[in-house]
Formats: C-alpha cells, sequence, structure tokens
C-alpha cells in the first residue's frame, strides 16, 4: 500500500480553519487523494491532535475528528521497541526541542518505510524522509 504516516500538525490544520497551514493541509488531502496515498496515524499521533482540538475547537469539534480518523485511515501502534527506540533518539538532539510524539513518528516511518505527512522541520533535522505537496 502506498501512504504516508500523519504527524500531528497536519492533521490538526485540516480541521481548524484559523491554522495558518489549513489551506495547506486541505490541499495535502485532496493530492494524497489524487495520487491513491493512504495516510497512516499512530495512535499516539490521534492523542495529540486529540487534546489540541479539544482544548482549542471544542467538544463537538473533537469528537467529530475522533469520528473522521476511525473510519477514514488506517492506525498503527508503537511497538515496545519503536518506544526505547525513541527514547534514544531523544538524545540524539540536545541542541532541538524534539518531541517524544515526533521521535515516536521517525522511528515508525523508518520501520515501515513511509514518509511523513509534516509541516514540522524537526523531522528534516533527525533525516526522516518527509511527504510535501
Amino acid at each position: 500500500m502506498r501512504a504516508v504516516l500523519a504527524d500531528t500538525g497536519p492533521l490538526y490544520a485540516a480541521v481548524d480553519p484559523d491554522d495558518q497551514y489549513h489551506q495547506q493541509a486541505q490541499a495535502d488531502l485532496n493530492r494524497l487523494q489524487q495520487e491513491n496515498l493512504g495516510v497512516i496515524v499512530a495512535y499516539p499521533t490521534v492523542l495529540e491532535a486529540y487534546t489540541l482540538i479539544l482544548y482549542r475547537l471544542g467538544n463537538e469539534t473533537a469528537r467529530t475528528f475522533l469520528q473522521q480518523i476511525f473510519t477514514g485511515v488506517e492506525l498503527v501502534n508503537p511497538t515496545v521497541d519503536d518506544y526505547s527506540k525513541a527514547i534514544e533518539l531523544v538524545g540524539n538532539f540536545p541542541d532541538q526541542q524534539i518531541t517524544l510524539f515526533d521521535d515516536i513518528i521517525a522511528i515508525i516511518s523508518n520501520r515501515l518505510s513511509l514518509p511523513v505527512w509534516t509541516y514540522d522541520y524537526h523531522f528534516d533535522v533527525m533525516s526522516v524522509s518527509v511527504w510535501r505537496y
């Protein structure tokens, strides 16, 4: 299956019309569909995106987001080994504020050989393959 691994940024931006990347996220979604690329989301990304949407956009929007995620994309759980590798990765970039969420996505991206759909430059810093339209 041809797919991208979604980061929180584009998922949130697609939902929030006031986000600086909203139009980009909408264009990206159209492009993904045109290119017949699936979207895979790691469970930690769902949790992070849901929390941002809940606190910034409210309960109803957050619930709608969950319904769309659980019916529209493939979900993947990180393995125990993924978490161990992500914790090691944290120490590799002491001059950067890279979250454990991003480290997990980087590790899963490498394990599944999938590019990350993101607007976050930290994935470039970590030398992770990134999908950009």
